[in-house]
């Protein structure tokens, strides 16, 4: 053992329960095992946690637990290891996606029928996604090679003849993606201390990740064995019995614990880090049981009576079933707003962003404003939608409410002051009321020189600066053949700062990129210019695709008026924030889980022999988030039962969750499921009552 390492240390794999603070419990068991020490022993410390806010939510942790100012170890984030700066500099992502692209567009140019219904933007970002896959299991082009396209159809066959190319020329080039330097660097760490070189003399400590990659998977196994190293799983369930644990294979990604399976069979099973109980072990002890890999209806009729009193594990629990999502926000928002009445922390858990926004619209009724991690998404701000509109003119027709669409839109003609601003709101709308009452359908330069000459000297040069933005958009209407991105790019940008110019203003002077929206907007538009050479000559549709791909990437976050009470996170946040009080939003098939993505490029029998991980691993790892979050002190389950095109399914885990507390009578199932029900008709009614009139917070 190291001479720095902790006395008495015991190292390999730990766990902490659903349901409790994760990051709180494993800063009380971090500072256990240092009580004793010098300040600087846990300065020498490396935690790598799974996410930039794990570190946040740990340093807060050490900030409430530390009785004296201390030291705080190194905290790091487990993709980035650190230890191979020398490997060179990172390829650009967007860079690495645009060259896949005009590979694909090469392709399609002889195999147009192998892209019915994608797009290049979205092949291009599946491909990418794909080779970062690769790259992170440690596989190269050769892995290909393993798989017999014999009993695979024509279509398959053709696609892995061009994933071979593709493979080659992204895998073998001469710069790193991040995935691949993350495998490399694992690689390095495992290699040298199983030689027993380089080991670490200070203690080492993953905390908070699933190992659901391979790299990061690695990594971990290889602290676990460290003399000084340790390994904290999330969300572990200690009621599964080890004959389920030794089926956890392949064939069973979908299962929330499917990912920890591997990391036991190499370190054996964990140890508690802390004494911390989950705050309903019978609620923990029925979901374990629900949600066994399938067949289980045998499990549940021989397991099922052993389970305690299930009004023990349903105390905490309410269901909400509305009959459609406007009903189900409303009740998330009163419920949300009864928990800031009572001072009480409450975190909504949803994956699906309409709901999202429904809730804060609601919300926004008493003037409350959630703290959302998700931010406002970019493509939905002023300057987003403002690119996106101009975007959609090329190759189309310019119709009437295209053409009104911008003229009022409130970043038009903001570049030539205030008198100017508000003389083109006036002529914006005269304009409106005359195309509607008497045309043209489809207006041009001409129709407006015209309606101009006939108004007052304000009409007369506003007409005119109109007329000569549709003389230019009136070029773009044929604009249908794949054009160089770069142009395509600088014509969007022109066309945008002459709208926010407006006559006789400037691009400088409008609001088109000064608040921070336009600031990100505009950096997104400098980003991909700066590597459009590297892509395809593109239609309308396909730029139109790639853009909002981009502007989706970013979102306006941090609100300063949000509430301190009131949070709103992600599936993949369960693990941090899924204690006390919490809502589980869209338990919904399509919505949590939220439906597959189909692979274009390789079938399930394919992935399979190339050694890749088969697509319910992404359904696994949000069953993990469910557990997790069911476990919490309270909680709240919602879902609607139609949306706008048709009945709705329940998530699987509400179904098998409601279907196994139904099926046991003898345990007081059907009761307890009842008195969930009941819970949630009694927060409906309640949403109902209010919504119609204004009801102040008190």
């Amino acid at each position: 053992m190291p001479e720095n390492s902790i006395p008495d240390w015991q190292p390999g794999l730990y766990a902490l329960p659903p349901g409790v603070d994760f990051a709180g419990e494993f800063v009380a068991g971090f500072l256990e095992r240092m009580r004793g020490r010098p300040p600087e022993a846990v300065a020498r410390v490396t935690i790598y946690a799974n996410a930039s806010r794990t570190l946040t939510a740990m340093q807060a942790a050490f900030d409430a637990q530390a009785k004296t100012g201390m030291l705080l170890p190194r905290m790091r984030i487990v993709t980035d290891l650190g230890t191979q700066g020398a490997r060179g500099p990172l390829a650009a992502p967007l860079a690495r996606r645009l060259q896949l692209a005009r590979l694909i567009a090469r392709l399609l140019e002889t195999r147009p029928d192998l892209a019915a219904g994608h797009s290049v933007p979205a092949l291009a970002h599946s491909l990418a996604d794909l080779m970062t896959e690769m790259q992170t299991e440690g596989l190269d082009a050769q892995a290909l090679e393993r798989i017999d396209t014999g009993d695979h159809a024509r279509h398959w066959q053709n696609a892995l003849d061009f994933l071979r190319i593709a493979a080659d020329f992204h895998l073998s080039g001469p710069l790193l993606d991040r995935a691949a330097r993350q495998r490399a660097d694992a690689e390095t760490l495992v290699a040298d201390w199983s030689q027993g070189r380089n080991l670490p003399a200070d203690p080492v400590i993953v905390a908070g990740s699933t190992g659901s990659h391979g790299a990061t998977r690695m990594f971990m196994q290889a602290v676990a064995g460290l003399p000084n190293g340790a390994v904290v799983l999330p969300g572990f369930d200690w009621d599964q019995p080890q004959a389920i644990w030794d089926g956890l294979d392949e064939a069973a990604q979908d299962h929330p614990q499917s990912r920890f399976a591997p990391l036991i069979r190499a370190a054996g099973a964990p140890r508690p880090w802390t004494a911390a109980q989950a705050p309903s072990p019978a609620r923990n002890a029925l979901v374990s049981l629900a949600l066994r890999p399938a067949p289980v209806t045998d499990q549940w009729i021989a397991e099922g009576p052993s389970l305690p009193d299930l009004h023990a594990a349903a105390a905490g629990l309410t269901l909400i079933e509305a009959d459609q999502p406007g009903q189900e926000a409303e009740a998330i928002a009163l419920v949300m707003r009864k928990a800031a009445e009572n001072d009480e922390e409450i975190t909504l858990i949803a994956a699906d962003s309409a709901l999202i926004r429904r809730v804060v619209a609601a919300l926004d009724r008493w003037h409350i404003r959630p703290d959302d991690s998700a931010g406002r998404p970019l493509p939905l701000t002023a300057p987003g939608l403002f690119l996106r509109q101009i975007a959609g003119l090329f190759g189309q027709p310019l119709t009437i409410d295209k053409l009104l669409i911008l003229l009022k839109h409130p970043l038009t003609a903001t570049g030539a002051g205030d008198e100017t601003r508000n003389n083109a709101r006036l002529q914006a709308r005269e304009l409106e009321l005359r195309l509607r009452a008497h045309g043209p359908a489809f207006p041009d330069g001409a129709a407006l020189r015209d309606w101009g000459t006939r108004g007052d000297a304000m009409r007369k040069p506003w007409a005119e600066w109109v007329a000569g933005l549709l003389d230019r958009i009136a070029a773009f209407a044929s604009d249908t053949a794949p054009r160089p991105l770069p142009d395509r790019l600088a014509d969007l940008r022109a066309l945008a700062e002459a709208l926010a110019a407006g006559p006789g203003g400037s691009p400088e002077d409008s609001e088109l990129w000064r608040e921070k929206p336009g600031r990100m907007a505009l950096a997104v538009i400098e980003h991909l210019a700066a590597h459009a050479a590297e892509g395809p000559a593109m239609d309308p549709g396909d730029f139109a695709a790639l853009l909002l791909d981009e502007l989706g990437a970013q979102a306006i976050r941090g609100d300063a008026d949000a509430h301190p009470l009131l949070r709103i996170r992600g599936p993949r946040e369960a693990r941090i924030f899924c204690h006390g009080h919490v809502i589980l939003s869209g338990l919904n098939e399509g919505g949590w889980p939220q439906a597959l993505t189909p692979d274009p490029w390789l079938s399930r029998q394919m992935r399979l022999a190339a050694g890749l991980t088969l697509p319910e691993r992404v359904i696994g790892l949000a069953a993990h988030d469910f557990q997790q979050g069911i476990a919490a002190r309270r909680v709240v389950l919602t879902r609607a039962k139609r949306n706008a095109e048709a009945e709705t399914i329940p998530s699987r885990w509400l179904n098998r969750l409601t279907n196994l507390m139904a099926g046991l009578p003898e345990r007081n199932g059907p009761d307890a499921l009842e008195g969930m029900r009941k819970r949630g008709r009694d927060w409906l009614a309640m949403a109902e009552a209010l919504a119609r009139p204004e009801a102040p917070m008190a």
